[in-house]
């Protein structure tokens, strides 16, 4: 793709803060993208798993788990598919736009209270996200060389964007959905005052309107980014310029009969076992091993170089550390809110806190240590740390922060523990993410090969997905495992992921081929 932005090269434009201004379009859709889907995940499993009285669902953990991590697996699997439709026919910029509106929708569905709309809207942010996820990770690349020294620094930025909309969205939600003082406003207004948790879901779809808006017109930042990849040898051959897509029928059936046996396979154990069983032991498997396949098909198509080979091949390792990393991570929103709501004593300063609320403390810390992170990157320039090194630093201090909440549960005998604890756990972790997550964007746009780079980016969102799906399974015996059992397991998945990416470090760097 061009990395061209305007009339200006990249290492000229330095209109935002020092980054291309086309940085400032992506920052501030992603920024409320983000508030849309930190919104829903600070509610979601509160909401399902909420008394029909207090207008929840009335579900048990062991029936709300699963269902949360289906959708936040499907919200970063879906990615791949998004990324590969934008690769091949759409573009990233068409793709963004797309997912985006599609998300409004799916939110304001949610805003009403019915079965269907519930799930309907679950489907609807899911799909969407899958189209936009990937494809606007992928036109932050766009606006760098791959030997500008601000990539990683501009993920990072990019990366604070992310999480103002995370800051700012569960409080905005969760007061909506769970504030008494608003429930008694409402109730004055003619309202169910149960009817709460659908304000906050309407309100995750106000903000994705915001960010569609300001998408819209800040396009004109984006000239020549995120448009569909040009095929040379087929324009070539052609005797013309212009995009193609020089895709052969038979790669174009290989991709189709792959998504039709892969859902058959999940459908067939459905029917023949149960949608527990395929859940909890074929879903993960089967897309997994489908995605790698994807990626084998898609670098026979575009006829990748060894090094390319090589580099996908760190992708993978990449890939798998990641997961471990997001697999404890993203309890944020499944065992620790359960634990925020049942084991924390939310009364602060004579008021009370909503347990939806403390998910914006990761994001508070984020907001101020963020800039941070990217001033030091910039400051250490090439003699920082490889990705290999961030990333096992991320997995340090993600274990370190379950050391924290099982000792907190240890000490609590119990009772109720105080929001420091958490405060602790979430500040472990905000450094773990500041380590992996924009490391881990920047790395993708860098080491994928550029025809591909939205699949790519999409493999990156698996490893997220992977990760969701574990995390909810873990909420589902947040009530049968003692938590202390639970917490020093994923603790001790952290620090031993550490170790063995220490191990891999110089092969890792040996496979990057110069790529740091």
């Amino acid at each position: 793709m061009s990395t061209m932005t305007g009339n200006s090269s990249p290492q000229e434009d330095r209109s935002f803060f020092g980054h291309p201004r086309g940085l400032s379009t992506l920052f501030f859709t992603e920024m409320w993208e983000r508030f849309s889907f930190y919104g829903l995940r600070a509610l979601l499993m509160l909401y399902m798993t909420a008394e029909i009285t207090k207008g929840g669902l009335g579900w048990d953990n062991k029936k709300a788990a699963p269902i949360y991590a289906l959708y936040a697996a499907s919200v970063y699997f879906l990615p791949l598919i998004g990324g590969w439709l934008a690769d091949r026919f759409i573009g990233a910029k068409r793709a963004t736009l797309i997912g985006g509106i599609i998300i409004m929708c799916g939110h304001f569905t949610l805003a009403f209270s019915n079965p269907t709309t519930f799930y309907l809207g679950l489907i609807l942010v899911a799909t969407g996200t899958g189209f936009l996820k990937s494809n606007i990770s992928v036109m932050v690349g766009d606006l760098y060389t791959k030997e500008d020294a601000r990539r990683d620094a501009g993920f990072s930025l990019f990366y604070m964007g992310i999480i103002l909309g995370a800051t700012i969205a569960p409080l905005v939600c969760g007061f909506l959905a769970e504030n008494a003082s608003f429930q008694g406003f409402i109730a004055s207004m003619g309202f169910d005052p149960h009817s709460s948790w659908h304000f906050g879901f309407a309100a995750a779809g106000v903000g994705m309107f915001f960010g569609l808006m300001q998408y819209l017109l800040g396009r004109r930042n984006l000239e020549n980014i995120g448009e569909v990849p040009k095929d040379e040898r087929a324009a070539a051959a052609a005797g013309e310029q212009g995009p193609g897509n020089s895709l052969s029928p038979i790669y174009v059936g290989e991709m189709i009969a792959l998504v039709v046996i892969a859902t058959s396979i999940i459908i067939y154990f459905v029917y023949t076992q149960s949608f527990d069983f395929a859940l909890s032991y074929v879903l993960m498997p089967t897309v997994l091993l489908a995605g790698l396949i994807g990626v084998l098909l898609s670098g026979m198509q575009d006829k990748l170089s060894p090094g390319d080979w090589k580099r996908i091949g760190v992708i993978i390792i990449l890939f798998i550390f990641s997961t471990i990393f997001w697999m404890g991570f993203e309890q944020a929103a499944t065992s620790l809110n359960l634990f925020a709501r049942d084991m924390t004593d939310l009364s602060v300063f004579g008021g009370w806190l909503e347990a939806s609320s403390l998910q914006a403390v990761n994001g508070f810390f984020i907001v101020v240590f963020a800039p941070v992170m990217a001033w030091v990157w910039i400051k250490l320039g090439n003699r920082q740390p490889t990705d290999a090194v961030k990333f096992s630093i991320a997995l340090l201090f993600a274990g370190l922060g379950f050391v924290v909440v099982a000792a907190a549960v240890s000490m609590a005998g119990g009772g109720k523990v105080n929001p420091s604890w958490l405060f602790l756990v979430y500040f472990l972790h905000t450094i773990g993410e500041l380590c992996l997550s924009p490391v881990g964007l920047s790395a993708m746009t860098k080491l994928a090969p550029a025809r591909v780079a939205g699949f790519m980016m999409g493999m990156w969102f698996v490893s997220i997905s992977v990760g969701d799906y574990f995390a909810g399974k873990a909420a589902s015996v947040y009530e049968s495992m003692a938590l202390g059992t639970l917490f020093g397991t994923v603790a001790a998945l952290g620090i031993g992921g550490a170790v063995v990416m220490v191990l891999l470090i110089k092969p890792t760097v040996r496979l990057m081929s110069g790529v740091r």
